[in-house]
């Protein structure tokens, strides 16, 4: 049910102004009338006198008359309503225009809300004049614009590029029935193979596609976490991909103390082991991941050997579905939300994510975070390091 419309602030505004002032003139006449009061008599006096004040020589006396306060009330009361009537007036007028001038910059942003409400985030607001309230107001104002811009632009092309990906796998398995529908002979056995393979990438898009939004909304428990551990967990998982890629994998670290969602942080470092793994050296690779606590927070580095990548390149691989160098077909060849869910873990905890080239080919990626106040004193150095080669068990990369 809509509300009826009430008084608008620019009259509320003026009606005080014009209220004040006349409050002040009211107050400012009653002063001048209690101390011309102090001196004039209740009644009037009539006084004999020898001769007339100001009167030449010569002249005969008469009376004074002095006033009392009742003649001077009936003087003096007309002209302070007139003023007072003049004082209304003013503050009527100027309370009017003032009130203009100063809610001009509210109508600028209520304009701009309005197009910001039916679509359109382009526009800024861009008010002028010295940094003020309103100057801060406006200035929060376009760079929410900025940021929701940004964001729905964002989300327009994960929708596209999410359809796209989601439409690929779709389209496989209807040329794969096309063609087994024209060939009744061609055997079936190869047939199930491909349809699962292909049935496979899309649940594991999907399964990656809702993980991002789970990410996104960060509505896990937070809790106590070593960063160190899920390290070692992430290459203990990982380590069979590596032997059969003949990549070594190497953790040094020290404790790592993080408030998080332990879940999200495993993926976050899983994400980015594998990544290092699938990203590599099709022989002889390696990957380093190191953990440490520097500067108040705590730091996950995961280093790898691989391709040389150009700086644009490494600019885009937090993006989804982007896909770096040295991917290859089959259990690795991933969906393109690797990175982009890391990205998306580290600023739900409010953290940094840096990527650059690794000298001599291969990628680094250093994950920051705020370190757990709780454990934020003296650290103990686990100083463990280990390696991981084809021909090794599990049991030779733990660190005691």
């Amino acid at each position: 049910m809509a509300r009826p419309p009430g008084t608008s602030v620019r009259l509320r505004l003026t009606l005080s102004y014009a209220a004040l002032v006349l409050v002040a003139g009211v107050g400012l006449i009653a002063v001048v009338w209690v101390f011309l009061l102090r001196y004039v008599p209740e009644d009037a006096v009539v006084l004999p006198v020898e001769r007339v004040p100001g009167a030449g020589p010569g002249r005969p006396g008469g009376t004074l008359f002095i006033p009392g306060q009742s003649d001077l009330w009936e003087a003096f009361a007309p002209k302070a309503a007139l003023m007072l009537a003049l004082l209304l007036v003013l503050g009527l007028v100027g309370g009017w225009f003032l009130a203009g001038r100063m809610l001009a910059p509210v109508q600028q942003i209520a304009a701009a809300t309005r197009r910001a409400g039916s679509g359109s985030l382009s526009h800024r607001i861009e008010l002028p004049g010295r940094r003020d309230e309103f100057r801060e107001l406006a200035d929060a104002f376009d760079g929410m614009l900025a940021r929701l811009e940004s964001h729905v632009a964002e989300q327009r092309r994960f929708a596209a590029n999410a359809s796209h990906e989601l439409r690929t796998p779709l389209t496989i398995t209807q040329t794969l029935l096309d063609v087994a529908r024209r060939d009744p002979d061609r055997v079936t056995g190869e047939l199930v193979q491909l349809l699962a393979d292909v049935n496979t990438r899309a649940i594991d898009l999907t399964e990656a596609l809702l993980l991002l939004s789970r990410a996104e909304q960060s509505s896990s428990a937070r809790e106590p976490v070593d960063l160190s551990l899920a390290a070692e967990e992430a290459v203990e998982t990982l380590l069979p991909l590596a032997e059969r890629r003949g990549t070594t994998l190497e953790v040094v670290g020290d404790r790592a103390p993080v408030v998080g969602s332990p879940a999200l942080l495993l993926q976050m470092t899983t994400n980015l082991v594998h990544n290092a793994i699938v990203h590599n050296l099709p022989e002889g690779g390696r990957v380093a991941v190191r953990t440490g606590a520097v500067d108040g927070g705590v730091e996950l580095t995961v280093e790898n050997t691989g391709a040389e990548l150009p700086a644009p390149l490494v600019g885009t691989l937090t993006e989804p579905f982007q896909r770096g160098e040295g991917r290859t077909a089959g259990d690795s060849a991933g969906v393109g939300l690797g990175l982009a869910i890391v990205q998306t873990i580290v600023t739900a905890h409010d953290g940094t994510l840096t990527l650059r080239p690794r000298p001599g080919g291969g990628l680094c990626v250093t994950v920051r975070l705020p370190a757990d106040p709780a454990q934020s004193g003296p650290r103990t150095s686990a100083g463990s390091a280990s390696s991981a080669s084809p021909s090794s068990t599990r049991s030779s990369w733990r660190s005691s």
